[in-house]
Order: C-alpha cells, then structure tokens, then sequence
C-alpha cells in the first residue's frame, strides 16, 4: 500500500476515458493530417452504405473504412486479395481505444492492375478473341467516325486539331464516355448501343489521355473487351502512353500510341493526298498525251492504206499502168522497125516469109513499108553462105 501511494504521488492518474483521450491526443499531434498507404485488403464489405476494410501487409493489419460519402466519389471499389493505395488518416475512436483508417481516396496498387490485366488477357487469347487476323481494315477515306471520350478533356481537343488539320471532309462524332473508375457498365452499354451503328459511323476510336495505369484499369475490363472484339467496324484505340497496354487495346483493330496518334492513324494527310493528286495529275497528263501521240500516228497510218484504196487513186494507178505499157507495147511495134528501113514480106496467103528457102522461083511476094506495099514476083534465088 505504501508503494501505492508513493505512486500516486508521482505518477498521473488517468481514468479509461481520460487515457483514451490522452491517447487520441498524442496520435492527432503525431500523425499527419493525411499519409498514403500501401496494403492488400484482407476483407472488403459495405454495411449501411459504408465501406468496411481490413488491411494487411503480411505482418500486421489495420482497419478501414470508407463513408458513404466518400464512397460516391471513389473511382475504385476493392476486393479482397486486391492490392491498393490509400490516401486517408489516422481515427482513434476514444470510447474503444481503437484505431482505424478513414479513407478519402483508394487506387488499385499496379500489382492488382497488372493482375488483373494478365487474368482477362489470358481468357480472351483461350477464346481466340485476340487473334490479328480478327483485325478488320481501316477505311482508307473515312465519311463518319465517332470519337468516344472524355468530354471536355484536352485529349479531345488535341484530336479535333489534328482531324481538322489532316482531312476536314470526315464528318467527327463525339460520344462522351467516363474513361476511368469503376464504370465497366455504363461503358458497355454505350458500345451496345452503338454496335446497331444508326449513326451511319465507318470507324470508331476510344481515347484516354495519359494518366496513371492504375487510372486505365476500366480498359482492362472483361466485358468491355468482349465488346470491341464483337463489334461491326473496326475500332482504334489510343488509350494512355505509348508504354501503356490494355485488354481493350488487344482486341481493337489497331492501336495506337495516344489519342491524337489514333486520328493520324485513321485520317489521310490531306497534304500527302494532294501532292499524289498532282503527281497523278502529272502522269495522267503524260499518258494522255503519248496516247494521243499514238492514236494521230496511227490515223496517218490508216489514212495512208485508205487512200491507196480510194476509186481516183486505182484509176490513177491503172492509167499509168496502161501508159506504161502502151510505150512498151509501141516500142515493139513493127511500124516503128518498117519506119527505120525495114519491110514486111508475106506471101499471097498472108504468111510472113521470114528465109529464103520458104519461097521459089515465080511466088509472088507482098513487101509492106511504113507508108504502103507493093506485090513483087521472085525472078530468082540467091543464097547467102554462112
């Protein structure tokens, strides 16, 4: 008793309220306002709208809890075995001495992204859903495309930019879309109602804006990759950073590096267009030429074979044909050689007598000249000796 009383002398004395409280001071003046906190949650549940937490790293645990509130506004909804990433502080509930975590915010620790990412991926590649010769062909002149996201977003911005700039006439289509959260739902509604494609679209393209991979989680969503992979024309992603993949990324058509990277991949360059416009102009113009080239050397060339057929021409041909012949004709002509001091002789019946044995003494001869004849009587024979 004595050492009792030595002590209460020395020594504060509290009661459980007094100590609780005490201890609840020393824990608000020694903790920040808000830490983060990394742990794998043990337990999750919701009782009367609030989120109830045990979370563990393995060696110890603490318990969480997330108002209704709050809840609202949480982007992510853990569940047991996830990996997360809390941004809350420190309650100490005084009538119980104990402690807990209040959470304002909650992310999926990339572990549990990346998980998750592995466990869809491996499921559609049983199914065949991620095949490349799945990918269907991107329009080459596109009329209509939708763009699904975030809307406003700088994203979308960069994109009407460079749609505008790369090729105007393709008429653009912004469906907004939550691009983050726990919105798997309400996005595949979206696409369901978009596969009927009454709004005449040739393409579609879903874009994010950089962030976090733990901010692309939705686009690892199982039901939202059933959808693109199911879906009538092709769809381009361009989700996040180059680095980043998704399940929605291996299942759409193409995929691009970012968002403005996906309108350079879908639209033509107006720029590069009209230069093959005028170097097609060009060579049209080239052959054009060459053909007509062709086409007059050949109508000379058919003119040349019809006129060597025309009536005046054959005439023409035949009337020097004729001449040509008539002087041939009057070159061998006797009366030209009677005219050079030759005679024709015949005899009575007309024969030519061309020798002198062919005629006798007495035979009367007929001697034509150039000019006349006359009737001779052969008087006598001499022979020449050859």
């Amino acid at each position: 008793m004595t050492d009792l009383k030595n002590a209460k002398q020395s020594l504060t004395t509290y009661s459980v309220k007094e100590l609780n409280e005490s201890i609840g001071l020393l824990l608000s003046r020694g903790f920040a306002p808000k830490f983060i906190l990394e742990a794998t949650v043990s337990k999750s549940q919701i009782k009367k709208g609030h989120l109830w937490l045990t979370l563990t790293d393995g060696k110890a645990s603490v318990d969480a809890v997330a108002w209704s509130s709050t809840i609202k506004s949480l982007k992510f909804l853990p569940k047991q075995d996830d990996g997360v990433v809390i941004i809350g502080k420190l309650n100490f509930w005084e009538s119980q001495a104990r402690v807990s975590v209040q959470v304002f915010d909650i992310r999926p620790s990339i572990s549990t992204v990346l998980r998750k990412f592995e466990i869809v991926k491996s499921k559609l590649f049983k199914e065949g859903l991620i095949d490349d010769s799945l990918r269907k062909k991107l329009p080459k002149y596109p009329h209509s495309i939708g763009i699904l996201t975030s809307v406003p977003s700088s994203a979308l911005a960069d994109m009407l930019r460079t749609a505008k700039e790369r090729w105007p006439l393709t008429k653009l289509q912004i469906i907004p879309i939550p691009v983050q959260g726990d919105n798997a739902n309400k996005l595949k509604s979206i696409l369901s109602k978009l596969k009927k494609n009454k709004l005449k679209l040739e393409a579609l393209i879903i874009a994010r804006g950089g962030g976090s991979r733990e901010d692309l989680m939705l686009f690892d969503s199982e039901i939202i990759a059933r959808e693109i992979a199911t879906f009538p024309i092709p769809v381009i992603t361009g989700i996040g950073h180059e680095d980043d993949l998704t399940v929605a990324d291996l299942v759409s058509d193409h995929r691009s590096a970012t968002p403005t990277a996906a309108i350079v991949d879908l639209l033509p360059s107006r720029e590069i267009e009209k230069n093959k416009f005028l170097q097609n102009k060009k060579l049209l113009k080239y052959y054009l030429k060459l053909f007509f080239q062709n086409a007059k050397k050949s109508l000379i060339t058919k003119q040349s074979i019809f006129q060597s057929y025309s009536p005046r021409l054959l005439i023409k041909n035949k009337r020097t044909r004729i001449n040509y012949m008539y002087e041939i004709l009057n070159a061998l002509s006797p009366r030209k050689l009677l005219k050079r001091g030759f005679a024709l002789i015949t005899d009575e019946s007309g024969n030519s007598i061309y020798s002198v044995k062919n005629i006798k003494e007495n035979d009367k001869l007929i001697v034509q000249f150039c000019d006349g004849k006359i009737t001779a009587e052969v008087d006598s024979l001499n022979y020449d000796k050859i």
